[in-house]
C-alpha cells in the first residue's frame, strides 16, 4: 500500500481570489479566514480577493497564502483525504506544521506576518535579488557562485534542472552571466523583494527566533520533512531552531521529495494556490500520482 504526501506552496503562488470559492462552500474553510482576520486585526479575505498590491507585499503575502492554504486543507479533510507525511516549500512549511498540529493556526498566521515583515526589512530595497537557473547541475551552479566575489549562492534546489540563486545584486548579475556562458538553458531574474534563504537575512532570522520563543510548539502528529535538512524532524523541540535556520538556509525541495519517494510515497497532493509544486513533481518523478487542489473544481475531482 502506497503512502500519500500533502505538499504546501510558498511565496509566489498567490493570486487574487485564492481560496474564495472553497471558503464560500465550506463552513470550516470560511472559519479559517475568520480566525485569521481576528488574529491579524485586519481583513485578510479582502486582501486575498481585491487588493493585488497588498497581496504582493511580503508582510501580507505570507499570512494570505497560509490562510488560503489552510482554508483549502479544511475542505480536503472533509473529503476524507489523509496524509502520511507533509512538507512545504519555504513559507509552505508553516502550512505543513499547522497540518500536523505542531503549530496552532492562530499562532502561525501572526508569526508568518512578522516573518514576512522581518524578511522585507532585512535587506534594503535594491541590494539583493534572486534568479532561477534552468538546465545546469547543482554542482555547476555551486561552483560558479563560489567563484564570484560578493555574496551569491543557491537558495532553492527545486527540481532537476531548476535551481534558484540569491544574493547581492552585483554578485548575482555576474553569476547570471557566468551561468549563461556555462550553458544554462535560461537564467530568469525573479520579481522578489530580497535575497531569501541566504545569510543576508540573518537579522530576520534573529528577530523570528525571538518571536518563536513566545509560540507553543506541539508534538508532531503527522511526520514532516524540513527544508533545512531534507529529512524528518523526529523531535518537536527542534522545530523552532529549524524554522530560524530556514530563513537563511537553502530550500532542499528535490531532496525532500526524493526522500518521500524512497519511503514509499506514491501520491503527492499539492494543497493551496498555484501549481508550482505539481510542476516540480513532474520533473522529479512523473510516474507518481500528482494531484493539485486549489479550487472547487479540483476539490470535487477527488471523488471522480
Amino acid at each position: 500500500m502506497g503512502k500519500t504526501a500533502f505538499l504546501f506552496p510558498g511565496q509566489g503562488a498567490q493570486y487574487l481570489g485564492m481560496g474564495k470559492e472553497i471558503a464560500s462552500n465550506y463552513e470550516s474553510s470560511k472559519q479559517i479566514f475568520n480566525i485569521a482576520n481576528e488574529a491579524l486585526g485586519f481583513d485578510i479575505e479582502q486582501i486575498c480577493n481585491k487588493d493585488e498590491q497588498m497581496l504582493n507585499k511580503t508582510e501580507y503575502t505570507q499570512p494570505a497564502i497560509l490562510t488560503a492554504t489552510i482554508s483549502i486543507l479544511e475542505a480536503v479533510k472533509e473529503h476524507g483525504l489523509k496524509a502520511d507525511v507533509v512538507a512545504g516549500l519555504s513559507l509552505g512549511e508553516y502550512s505543513a506544521l499547522v497540518a500536523n498540529k505542531a503549530l496552532d493556526f492562530r499562532d502561525a498566521v501572526t508569526l508568518v506576518r512578522k516573518r514576512g515583515k522581518y524578511m522585507e526589512e532585512a535587506v534594503p530595497n535594491g541590494k539583493g535579488s534572486m534568479a532561477a537557473v534552468l538546465g545546469l547541475k547543482p554542482e555547476e551552479v555551486e561552483k560558479i557562485c563560489s567563484d564570484v566575489d560578493g555574496m551569491v549562492l543557491p537558495a532553492n534546489y527545486n527540481c532537476p534542472g531548476q535551481i534558484v540563486i540569491a544574493g547581492e545584486v552585483n554578485a548575482l548579475n555576474i553569476a547570471c552571466e557566468k551561468l549563461e556562458n556555462a550553458g544554462a538553458r535560461r537564467v530568469i531574474k525573479l520579481n522578489v523583494s530580497g535575497p531569501f534563504h541566504t545569510p543576508m537575512l540573518s537579522s530576520a532570522a534573529e528577530k523570528l527566533s525571538k518571536e518563536l520563543d513566545n509560540i507553543v510548539v506541539n508534538e508532531i502528529e503527522i511526520p514532516y520533512i524540513t527544508n533545512v535538512t531534507a529529512n524528518y524532524v523526529n523531535d518537536f523541540k527542534d522545530i523552532k531552531t529549524l524554522l530560524t535556520k530556514q530563513v537563511v538556509s537553502p530550500v532542499r525541495w528535490e531532496e525532500t521529495i526524493n526522500r518521500m519517494i524512497n519511503d514509499g510515497v506514491d501520491t503527492f497532493v499539492e494543497i493551496g494556490p498555484g501549481k508550482t509544486l505539481s510542476a516540480f513533481m513532474k520533473k522529479i518523478d512523473k510516474t507518481k500520482t500528482i494531484i493539485n487542489i486549489q479550487d472547487l473544481k479540483s476539490l470535487n475531482k477527488l471523488h471522480t
